[in-house]
């Protein structure tokens, strides 16, 4: 079975030696001092490695199952949602007024980043719920918050989000599920969704869903949506449940991976909905929770593999096979470890700089949520806006192609189920597809986000670039860094130009370099972070720190990356500049 061990002490490399969180002006970082938060990992991870991994492979091999229109959940799940619900984790950022801990949003990711990489499948589960949280916090009326949150901060009542239907997935201009006003104010909900994690299970007393319909007088496409509060269960005036609502659980799906969530076909006949936010706006509601749920599926990418990664260099060290070309490692034994090989190194490498920086990245990403919730900045969200898809694309798809670099080094045990290596394969893969597949990130990135506001966030992004090389002119230590650094920010500008110069006379020129933009920018970001962490360990050397072969391993890794992974925006940048003709070349009959 694979094991799982929480990643404290680089945890705390990035908020306290990276971000310097307890020295930031962001409201309620001050509180943040290295005792305050590795008190908090270390008990998550406790959580984690040892309620939570242990129902990774149980959960896999079970699977949820439809029994008399109640789906119920693998065998200890209930126990350990009940276990976080006790222990309050599913209420660390929510807000004190409804029940929660008031914690900053960084601080929820952190924590939920080793929930993820323990047993993804279950964290969904009450993931789903902070995005319900979120969005009724956002958009809800007073008496709306006061009714659904406090149970939804405490996970007593579980959340979803319903978007898409049997003809309908990104485009939801085409969704069919309708919403008919009543003399009390209430709305009757009538339509089919698919695709519904979490849709059903037996973990909590209620599920509250959030589902998109089209009300009348909306008018035909995304316009004439609205989003309203669908509950399983009624709730009385004091707070108690009432009658069970119209809404019934259609099927169970099976899955590649995530066994151990409930994705489910959800049918509403007649149900009893409840407006949230403005009638004909529902996009505008669902995508504070789609913002939040990218970011937390960004997580799940590199999350995964941390896990993945574990698991491989673990089996690295301990698997006997062959000699080291240079001389034998292992003299006594018949054979050295897989790991003495170069190409075992170069994988394992590549799984570690891939995950370290994307951590640094997500942490990173949610201070500036923070700061924006926190503050109100507004430049600070057309920043977040502009990330969002990048981390969400970007990560899921490096994500996978590292739980699979994992697999490799088993050889052909990673390809048998016992080893657990095929789960976080399958598992990851889904990221990639949900909240938005990754096509439509890239995208939404280069058709809407880097035009956004005139492009003023994609040149602050640049500017940040370029700052952050100018500030070690003179150190040498940083040279590598800095120089492969400006390269790869000055290639993604130049894609940039070309987008420009040739994406209004034919718009398919920068829609057919789209995916390789997002990748371009994904790597200057994970170039910039790890940048940041070269130099962050260089300083905590200088200063005389005790763990001297974290910080130089940090800063080897590092520059593994710039080194081998960076120079990846060569390659995107070669393609986008061949434009759409090798794209579009073909007729579609002659596919």
């Amino acid at each position: 079975m694979p094991s799982y061990t929480a990643p404290v002490k680089d945890m705390q490399f990035l908020l306290h030696d990276l971000l310097k969180v307890s020295e930031a002006d962001i409201p309620g970082y001050s509180d943040l001092d290295r005792s305050f938060t590795v008190a908090v990992f270390e008990e998550a991870a406790k959580v984690a490695q040892d309620v939570l991994a242990p129902l990774n492979t149980v959960g896999d091999v079970e699977g949820c199952v439809l029994e008399n229109g109640v789906v119920r959940t693998p065998r200890g799940f209930k126990a350990a949602f009940d276990t976080l619900r006790e222990g309050g984790w599913m209420s660390l950022d929510a807000a004190p007024e409804y029940g929660g801990q008031g914690l900053p949003y960084l601080m929820h990711t952190a924590v939920n980043e080793t929930f993820v990489s323990a047993n993804m499948a279950f964290n969904m589960y009450q993931g789903l719920t902070h995005g319900a949280y979120s969005a009724i916090l956002a958009h809800g009326t007073e008496e709306q918050k006061r009714k659904w949150l406090p149970k939804l901060v405490t996970c007593e009542w579980t959340g979803t989000m319903n978007l898409t239907e049997p003809h309908c997935g990104t485009d939801l201009g085409l969704l069919r599920t309708r919403a008919e006003p009543q003399a009390d104010g209430s709305y009757r909900i009538t339509g089919q969704k698919i695709f519904i994690s979490a849709g059903d299970h037996d973990m909590a007393e209620n599920i509250v869903h959030l589902v998109l319909a089209k009300a009348p007088g909306g008018g035909e496409g995304t316009k004439g949506i609205s989003l309203f509060i669908v509950p399983k269960f009624l709730v009385n005036d004091d707070g108690t449940l009432g009658d069970r609502n119209a809404v019934s659980v259609g099927k169970v799906e099976h899955k590649m991976g995530i066994h151990g969530n409930a994705t489910c076909v959800m049918n509403y006949d007649g149900a009893t909905g409840y407006l949230l936010g403005e009638l004909h706006k529902g996009m505008r509601a669902m995508f504070t929770m789609m913002n939040e749920a990218r970011l937390g599926v960004a997580l799940q990418g590199y999350a995964v593999a941390e896990a993945a990664y574990q698991n491989a260099l673990a089996y690295a060290k301990d698997r006997l096979q062959g000699r080291d070309v240079t001389g034998a490692k292992n003299p006594n034994g018949p054979a050295d470890p897989l790991i003495v090989h170069p190409d075992i190194r170069r994988n394992l490498m590549e799984q570690k700089s891939f995950v370290e920086g994307a951590r640094a990245l997500t942490y990173w990403g949610a201070t500036l949520i923070d700061r924006y919730t926190r503050t109100g900045d507004a430049a600070v969200e057309g920043l977040v806006s502009l990330m969002i898809p990048v981390l969400k694309g970007f990560q899921t798809d490096k994500g996978f192609e590292m739980a699979v670099q994992a697999q490799q080094v088993f050889g052909g045990h990673g390809y048998i189920e016992e080893w657990g290596m095929s789960q976080f394969a399958r598992d990851a893969r889904i990221a990639m597809i949900y909240e938005g597949a990754n096509g439509i990130q890239a995208l939404d990135l280069v058709g809407r986000k880097l035009a956004q506001d005139g492009g003023r966030h994609v040149m602050a992004f640049f500017e940040m670039v370029k700052a952050e090389c100018k500030a070690h002119e003179g150190d040498e230590r940083m040279t590598g860094f800095v120089e492969a650094l400006k390269t790869a920010s000055k290639q993604l500008q130049q894609a940039g130009m070309f987008f420009m110069q040739n994406g209004m006379k034919n718009p398919n020129a920068a829609l057919a370099g789209s995916y390789d933009f997002m990748h371009m920018m994904g790597h200057v970001c994970l170039g910039l972070m790890w940048t940041r962490m070269a130099k962050a360990a260089y300083e905590a050397l200088d200063a005389g720190a005790a763990d001297r072969d974290f910080y130089a391993a940090k800063i080897a890794t590092g520059r593994f990356y710039m080194a081998r992974q960076l120079p990846a925006c060569s390659m995107h940048l070669a393609r986008i500049e061949s434009g759409a003709d090798p794209v579009m070349a073909l007729a579609a009959e002659a596919f």
